[in-house]
């Protein structure tokens, strides 16, 4: 299990244009805050099978419960202990347009040495399954919540399969953008409370993508059911970002002598790895040492641009150069894409070494065809595109991309109908992602998370909701919430960098003891990680290096005379800019 630090104890000094925040590590040292109370742990002592006569909730059928013993599930190279699985579905009904059947399936796992909290686990993509609910996040996780003792629930979020086709039954829609999480919390912690005869002292909420938006949801719409919210690669604009990721590969199309059945010919993989190594040579060092990573990715869209540190190709494409058609389609996409009367759609994307990671690659060539067609003309589209038999079988996406009219598809995340009321930008998304009062008045905490090369949802929307929250907050977000980019890393886990982390036990400590982490030790998992390992890591790296991920808008920055494969030689410090 990998650590944190705590620096608490902030003794602000001015060290060649940065403020670093330093203090020492003893627990003596440590600088309170408010807190919650502290959750009491809870043992069960009945065999889960006995549970069946006990385990009554409105609109739920439980269909089975049994027994799993220790080490039938693992987390890394930890035996996770004894605990009860609870299987059932709520809200079963037939779909009035469609005339299918739909349900919102579960599973909650209750521990027989219980911790006393809760977890809600949020999955990603477009749900549809219920995934083992062993609450573990961060890229190859050697901890989660259900190792450390919490119960925790996932579900289908209402509908059985990961296929959009779900969005024509209008209940469907609103169970997957927000609904199911206010069905299944008080039904998980009425059978929390018949199990161990009291309900959590304490519930937090984690997931990243699509589980991140419905954790932005839950801070939002549901905070008076949760203390702490962690948050990984909020697409808490999704609608929008599906429809960025269409409009970006018509802007690949663009490009002269593009196969629009293979759009890595517009920009190929080695064309990108040139690119990275040109934002390299500008940025790598803007953090005080090279290590092929980098820091501080707001100054480094300063140092690089496209246009000027990367060659321009005088004849044919060799891959050390970029025609100036290239140059201006990766300027559109990375400035962020935009209607036709130059309205930004989504989000800026920030250049960063992983231009040329198997992240970027699939999420900017395949996934506009594959993934965003289904979501942008179904679920996000209403009324969704008309449908033979609501099959996804007589669906072409694309078809449905190249035919698409950019402007009809952001209006459309917009709209209403008599029988789909909610819009998709209504029920996909937080309220007021700038007001999470609820939360800060009740005294939880929100810890954000997010790779800086991720290339689906962009670090800089994050980055934007957070500067709006602090806004909203008079500048004193970072009394309840805090904002983590993660070098280098891709959409919730690989990529260059040290994208192995817990967050959950600083979260607890944060909101239980009143224990602010000032940053979070991130490992790379090279040969030998428990968690897996991953294989985009330079091969010059140590495979244990690790890195201080640090609470924005603070940088990650050398010290100047350590080891440069251990995060003691880094210090969390605010750049001058």
């Amino acid at each position: 299990m990998h650590s944190f630090l705590y620096k608490p104890s902030l003794l602000a000094i001015a060290l060649g244009g940065l403020t670093v925040y330093s203090g020492l590590t003893n627990a003596a040292s440590v600088v309170h805050t408010s807190s919650l109370s502290e959750a009491k742990p809870s043992v069960l002592s009945t065999r889960c099978e006995g549970l069946s006569s006990l385990l009554v909730a409105s609109d739920t059928v439980i269909d089975s419960i049994e027994t799993v013993l220790k080490g039938a599930l693992k987390q890394g190279d930890n035996d996770i202990e004894e605990h009860c699985l609870v299987k059932g579905k709520m809200h079963g009904r037939i779909g009035e347009v469609d005339g299918k059947p739909y349900a919102i399936g579960f599973e909650l796992r209750l521990p027989k040495a219980w911790n006393g909290r809760f977890l809600y686990q949020a999955n990603g993509g477009l749900d549809g399954a219920v995934r083992t609910a062993d609450g573990a996040l961060g890229g190859g996780p050697l901890t989660g919540a259900l190792l450390q003792g919490f119960a925790v629930i996932s579900s289908d979020a209402g509908h059985d399969k990961p296929l959009p086709t779900f969005a024509y039954d209008p209940q469907a829609r609103l169970d997957y953008g927000y609904q199911a999480v206010a069905k299944l919390t008080p039904m998980a912690k009425t059978v929390i409370n018949q199990v161990y005869g009291k309900g959590p002292d304490r519930s937090y909420f984690a997931g990243c993508s699509n589980g991140g938006r419905h954790a932005m949801i839950a801070a939002t719409r549901y905070a008076d059911e949760y203390d702490g919210i962690l948050v990984g690669a909020p697409g808490y604009r999704l609608p929008l970002a599906a429809v960025a990721s269409i409009a970006g590969a018509h802007v690949y199309a663009s490009v002269p002598n593009t196969n629009k059945a293979d759009l890595q010919t517009a920009f190929t993989l080695t064309e990108r790895t040139t690119v990275s190594n040109a934002i390299l040579a500008k940025c790598d060092a803007l953090d005080g040492v090279k290590d092929d990573m980098i820091q501080d990715f707001k100054a480094c869209q300063t140092a690089f641009s496209i246009q000027t540190d990367v060659a321009t190709c005088d004849s044919e494409r060799d891959g050390m150069c970029l025609t100036q058609p290239q140059k201006d389609a990766v300027e559109r996409i990375f400035k962020g894409v935009t209607t036709s009367d130059g309205k930004r759609v989504y989000s800026p994307f920030p250049y960063d070494v992983g231009i040329n990671n198997s992240d970027q690659m699939v999420w900017e060539y395949s996934s506009p065809i594959e993934r965003d067609s289904g979501a942008v003309a179904m679920i996000f589209n209403t009324p969704p595109v008309e449908l033979k038999d609501y099959s996804i079988r007589h669906f072409n996406g694309a078809d449905f991309v190249w035919n698409a009219n950019i402007d009809d598809l952001v209006a459309n995340v917009d709209s209403t109908t008599a029988v789909y009321k909610e819009s998709a930008m209504s029920f996909m998304t937080p309220p007021v992602p700038e007001d999470m009062s609820t939360l800060r008045n009740k005294g939880g905490k929100i810890m954000v998370y997010h790779g800086v090369s991720d290339a689906i949802f962009s670090v800089q929307d994050t980055e934007a909701w957070y500067q709006a929250l602090n806004a909203e907050n008079n500048g004193h977000a970072g009394d309840f919430a805090q904002f983590y980019p993660v070098p280098g890393m891709g959409h919730c886990r690989g990529g260059q960098s040290t994208d192995q982390f817990d967050m959950l036990t600083p979260l607890v400590a944060w909101v239980e003891k009143g224990e602010k982490p000032q940053q979070v030790i991130a490992t790379a998992r090279g040969e030998g990680n428990p968690g897996g390992v991953n294989e985009e890591l330079p091969v010059s790296w140590s495979a244990t290096r690790t890195r201080p991920l640090c609470p924005y808008p603070s940088v990650a920055t050398y010290d100047g005379k350590g080891n440069i494969e251990s995060a003691n030689s880094f210090v969390c410090a605010i750049p001058n800019r």
